[in-house]
């Protein structure tokens, strides 16, 4: 994966909406091109199954995983390794899926780590009505709640995660990825070997992978901050530097000094900020225009 060609942030409009409009372990942006040019952008992994809808007239969506081409909407599970999202794209609905919430969604994520799918395979015909229905409103307002609506549809039709194994995540997620795995299977009353299994099946990644997915998140984030890399991995609970290389390489081909300019990662604040491990005032590479939208309001059915 490498940096991508520059991308300027200020060309697109980002919506996002209120708080008290999501579901949990769901979080959503839009994305708007003023002028729709061709973009190429290194995507970086994150602790989220993604789903990329692209709401785009003509070319749209274009993507490489793996060296694997395709075209259109689009899952991404976790670890997707090098992966590029580019193409002549107006407009995209970006929708984060955390492990739980994307296992009520799609049913256990295992299928699809460490893959990218056609939203098409993911969803069969519903990818389609659904993009239309998206494609055709007339705000992001009304995008956010048919999203939300269809969401709603899917929760609630799939077996859902063991307790032990959503309080698991939720204490990886809080603790940043440094809670050892010994512990969390103390706290659940489980032991060691059953919370790995039962997490690895309904999540599709073991608690000790997905620790370092969390770790390596916070420190990307940290690293696109502006933090010296020295002080990110004392900060994320590498051992130094040099382990703080290592994972990063591992997780994206690239070095700190690249995911610190990764052009995905300068908007994060704006496009998610509940979920940004730190708060950093937009700078002049990242002064894109943001609209945050009235409440949601709860979902019509049940996802």
């Amino acid at each position: 994966m490498s940096a991508g060609t520059p991308f300027d942030w200020a060309a697109v409009d980002v919506a996002v909406p209120r708080p008290s409009g999501r579901l949990p372990g769901v979080s959503m942006a839009g994305f708007r091109q003023r002028v729709p040019a061709a973009v190429d952008i290194a995507m970086v992994a994150h602790p989220s199954v993604t789903l990329l809808l692209d709401l785009s007239e003509g070319e749209g969506l274009v993507y490489d995983a793996h060296g694997r081409h395709g075209r259109g909407s689009v899952a991404v599970g976790l670890h997707p390794g090098e992966l590029r999202a580019g193409g002549r794209v107006g407009e995209c609905l970006q929708i984060r899926l955390e492990p739980v919430a994307a296992a009520a969604v799609l049913g256990p994520s295992a299928e699809l780590t460490g893959t990218v799918a056609s939203l098409d395979d993911v969803w069969g015909p519903d990818a389609g009505r659904a993009e239309d229905r998206l494609r055709a409103a007339a705000s992001w307002d009304e995008r956010f709640a048919i999203a939300a609506d269809i969401l709603g549809r899917w929760l609630g039709t799939r077996p859902p995660v063991d307790p032990e194994v959503a309080h698991a995540w939720r204490r990886t997620l809080t603790g940043r990825g440094r809670v050892r795995v010994e512990r969390l299977a103390e706290e659940v009353g489980w032991s060691r070997k059953l919370l790995s299994a039962r997490f690895r099946s309904q999540l599709g990644i073991t608690p000790k992978r997905a620790a370092r997915l969390v770790r390596f998140d916070h420190a990307a984030h940290l690293l696109a901050a502006g933090h010296p890399a020295a002080g990110v991995a004392t900060e994320s609970g590498y051992a130094d530097q040099s382990h703080l290389h290592r994972e990063v390489k591992a997780f994206t081909g690239l070095t700190p000094t690249a995911v610190a300019a990764a052009p995905w990662l300068a908007i994060d604040d704006v496009a998610w900020p509940a979920s940004s491990p730190t708060r950093r005032p937009c700078s002049g590479r990242n002064p894109t225009s943001v609209s945050t939208l009235p409440s949601l309001g709860p979902p019509t059915g049940r996802w």
